[in-house]
């Protein structure tokens, strides 16, 4: 059997260390998939199944996508559950000897994709680590897209069930104790539609899960973190860490911090309660429409609508801190102009908590950075707004939201207001950022200049008319003569190219002007891309001010959003109390009085207590004309 190609052995070679990936091989202009990564992607992406010379006697099955275009269809694979290894050139291939070397940049999973168009911009995407060992699960959940981490212990299956279905994972790793102690998530994770992984035991090492943590956290002890109750959990924490690094290729510095948290923090609701209440979407069609959050969601922005439905999802049980969110919609609500206005600067306001993940993964382009300063440049007057507020919710907002105007100069100085999307072609740094660039420039600029004075001198020495400059990428600058003017041509011409109704040739002028012009563009893009990483790794270094900003805006909007509704919808404020009685006069279900018209609607009262009033059931207005209530002792 014949051997394979130098290219074919280095991929075989790196599939080898991704098995359980599709890779994704960049050659030239295209990512290419072999053998049955091909087979299996030209089924699922619907893409012509082709064959490709290997050195082998059959041809190795072969299918691919265009670079720019491939995101697209990564995501269209992660959606399906499957994992994609990206294996990029990593050295320009005119200054490679020999082959040119490639490396797998990333792993994309359906729980570590952070591409906003495959993302729900109003919902996590989580990646969970369970982790059992002595009788308890740890549960470790994170979004890599947002930053949130979170780290909980339970030691029954039926609240780890629960810990499942709140927080809903796109991606569940898990250690094969998991399975031993009989535990089987396996329906849980179909129902959930997320993907399930065993890793090696060698994630699970108390020691290296520790050590992974102390140094990421960059923390001398578990204590400082608050981990040092959660002797498990810390395991699914650093297990979940170092996997991370695994598929992300990256230190992941914009996870800057974790959260513990223990059952007493929200209150308790059980998977079958969660879903039959509806809260965030409908039993029977998935949908928002119909839920509690379809009604109580008029926030502005993504991370207010996540931050919401979180609010939704983790109800308080801390009588204060309910309190202090009541406070805060009351006086909001007391300020209606002050109200709207915040709203208006709200909707200028992009996802600022996917778009610094994006700027620290070394992913976000120029257009993500004006989206970043237009953001931030919302900061400072609604510091301002809140200013005239008292209560302790909005006064520990603003103190919280910082408003990076350090950040918002950098970008608005060096970064023009409507740049391409690409950082590599230039057109990014604003004239008089650096006078190298704007030196090169204006070389670019005379260049045009240049080429049409000389062009209208050949015109005019030759006598051809017709006679024009062109360029293309293969031949560069050229001068076309077509054929009818063929015998006016001059000697110094050098010809370049034979087409069938025209020549193309160049002249030692052309030819000086081409290098002094290429070589000021090239040079100009090149240094417009390292000035444009200079600001972007400025705002990287700066994560930990971002998200606690991002944060604050987030919770902010979700406040305004509860705030609007319940003026709209002429909600009053309960009032809260200790003695075990819930007395609820002309009570009405905010979803049903929505979903039919307002005037059919009939509201309820309800009497609750601890003693012989524990059960009522309530007909409404779908049923019956009348309600009826039957109290069972």
């Amino acid at each position: 059997m014949a051997e394979y190609t130098p290219m074919m052995q280095e991929y075989l070679k790196t599939k080898s260390e991704y098995e359980d990936c599709i890779l994704f091989y960049r050659l030239g202009d295209f990512y290419e998939m072999f053998f049955d990564d091909a087979k299996l992607a030209s089924k699922e992406l619907e893409l012509t199944l082709t064959g490709k010379a290997c050195g082998a006697d059959e041809k190795a099955p072969m299918c691919g996508v265009p670079f720019h275009a491939a995101d697209s269809y990564i995501n269209r694979l992660v959606a399906r559950g499957y994992k994609v290894a990206i294996c990029e050139q990593v050295e320009d291939p005119k200054e490679a000897k020999g082959l040119v070397k490639r490396e797998v940049i990333r792993v994309v999973t359906p729980g570590t994709n952070i591409d906003q168009l495959a993302l729900d911009e109003g919902s996590n995407n989580y990646i969970m680590s369970l982790v059992y060992a002595k009788g308890v699960f740890g549960i470790a959940t994170c979004d890599v897209s947002t930053a949130d981490f979170y780290l909980t212990e339970v030691d029954e299956t039926r609240k780890l069930i629960d810990e499942l279905y709140r927080f809903n994972p796109a991606e569940i790793i898990y250690n094969k104790s998991l399975y031993e102690s009989g535990v089987d998530i396996t329906d849980v994770a179909d129902k959930l539609n997320a993907s399930l992984t065993q890793l090696d035991v060698s994630y699970f090492d108390d020691t290296l899960t520790t050590r992974e943590i102390l140094n990421h956290f960059k923390a001398h002890s578990l204590e400082g973190l608050g981990l040092l109750d959660f002797s498990i959990g810390k395991v699914s924490a650093g297990s979940l860490l170092m996997y991370l690094k695994e598929t992300q290729k990256s230190e992941l510095t914009h996870l800057t911090h974790i959260t513990p948290y223990t059952d007493g923090k929200f209150m308790l609701i059980d998977s079958s309660t969660r879903r039959n209440l509806e809260l965030t979407e409908t039993m029977r069609d998935k949908q928002k429409r119909g839920s509690l959050l379809w009604v109580l969601d008029k926030t502005k922005t993504a991370m207010g609508a996540r931050q919401l439905k979180n609010f939704i999802e983790q109800p308080l049980v801390s009588v204060n801190e309910i309190i202090k969110r009541q406070d805060a919609i009351e006086e909001i609500n007391a300020a209606l102009i002050d109200r709207e206005e915040l709203r208006e600067y709200l909707s200028s306001v992009y996802d600022l908590e996917r778009l610094i993940t994006k700027i620290t993964y070394q992913s976000a382009n120029p257009r993500d950075l004006i989206a970043f300063k237009q953001s931030i440049g919302m900061l400072s007057p609604i510091k301002a707004l809140l200013n005239s507020f008292h209560c302790s919710m909005f006064s520990e907002l603003n103190q919280d939201i910082d408003d990076l105007k350090d950040l918002f100069a950098l970008i608005d100085a060096a970064i023009i207001e409507e740049p391409p999307i690409s950082s590599r072609d230039g057109d990014i740094i604003k004239t008089g950022y650096n006078e190298e660039v704007d030196r090169l420039r204006s070389a670019k600029i005379d260049g045009k200049k240049w080429l049409a004075e000389l062009e209208a001198k050949e015109r005019e020495k030759t006598g051809i008319k017709n006679l024009k400059i062109k360029f293309n990428k293969v031949f560069g600058f050229y001068l076309e003569v077509t054929n009818s003017y063929k015998d006016l041509v001059p000697d110094y011409y050098i010809r370049k190219q034979t087409l069938t109704n025209a020549e193309r040739y160049y002249t030692a002028e052309l030819k000086e002007l081409e290098d002094s012009i290429l070589g000021a563009e090239d040079r100009l893009n090149s240094i417009e891309y390292e000035f444009f990483k200079t600001v972007r790794d400025t705002i990287a270094s700066q994560v930990d001010r971002i998200q606690i900003s991002a944060k604050a805006i987030a919770c902010l909007d979700a406040i305004i959003s509860l705030a609007v509704v319940s003026e709209k919808n002429h909600y009053v404020r309960p009032v809260i109390n200790n003695r075990g009685v819930i007395d609820i006069k002309d009570g009405r279900h905010p979803v049903v009085e929505q979903m039919i018209n307002a005037d059919q609607f009939i509201s309820n009262d309800c009497y609750l207590d601890s003693g012989t009033n524990t059960i009522s059931i309530i007909t409404g207005p779908n049923m019956e004309n009348q309600p009826i209530c039957v109290k069972l002792p």
